[in-house]
């Protein structure tokens, strides 16, 4: 643990900021012209660990049975948002990728989920005030995450069978996970071929980036 407490220091004082920037410094995020940037700090078979820095997001809460039709109401309140629902009337970029806090239910109850749209460089330090009472700014701090990719569509079912993937690999090396993930999508609806999805779960404590096999 000490070991890997050592490389996760020296893996970021080597590495460029993480941030906010340039979509071709992420080899998936190719739909917008800024992505939000990493450090990848490790990688096993089954999972990734990855340092992000503290950014600003335009977010926004729905109350629901199901993603999917909470999705479509959280996508237009904050699409309104960039392109002129606020203060000054502002267009803002749209970034990649929007992520979704899920919410700890069973399938058949009630949940609160929430969509973040990650707002551009030029706007992190001075975002425009949201005028729909229903969209806030917030700031996530810098983290470490644990992270399963996978293809496709982001779905209910497809969701909870990854983050159901991702949690079992961390328990079984007795990994620290913050309880609740985050459901990440890089892709436009209309995009067909090359989608790319993750799960992500904070990582409390040192990461563990070892196997169980």
């Amino acid at each position: 643990m000490m070991f890997l407490s050592g490389l996760v220091g020296f893996v970021l004082l080597l590495t460029a900021e993480a941030g906010v920037g340039n979509s071709s410094k992420v080899e998936f995020c190719f739909e917008t012209p800024e992505c939000l940037l990493f450090d990848l700090i490790c990688e096993t078979s089954t999972y990734e660990v990855r340092h992000y820095d503290s950014v600003k997001w335009a977010s926004t809460k729905e109350s629901s049975y199901a993603f999917e039709f909470a999705a479509p109401k959280m996508f237009t309140r904050l699409f309104k948002y960039i392109t002129g629902e606020n203060e000054g009337g502002k267009k803002i970029e749209m970034t990649t990728p929007v992520v979704l806090r899920m919410p700890e239910k069973k399938l058949w109850e009630k949940g609160d989920f929430t969509m973040s749209f990650l707002l551009p460089s030029e706007h992190q330090s001075n975002p425009p005030k949201p005028t729909n009472v229903d969209v806030y700014i917030h700031e996530t701090p810098e983290m470490n995450v644990y992270v399963k990719s996978y293809g496709g569509w982001l779905a209910t079912l497809s969701d909870k069978l990854k983050s159901n993937e991702l949690s079992s690999a961390l328990d079984a090396v007795n990994a620290k996970y913050k309880k609740g993930h985050r459901s990440v999508g890089y892709n436009s609806p209309m995009t067909i071929l090359k989608r790319h999805n993750e799960v992500w779960y904070i990582v409390e404590g040192e990461p563990v980036c070892n196997t169980s096999e």
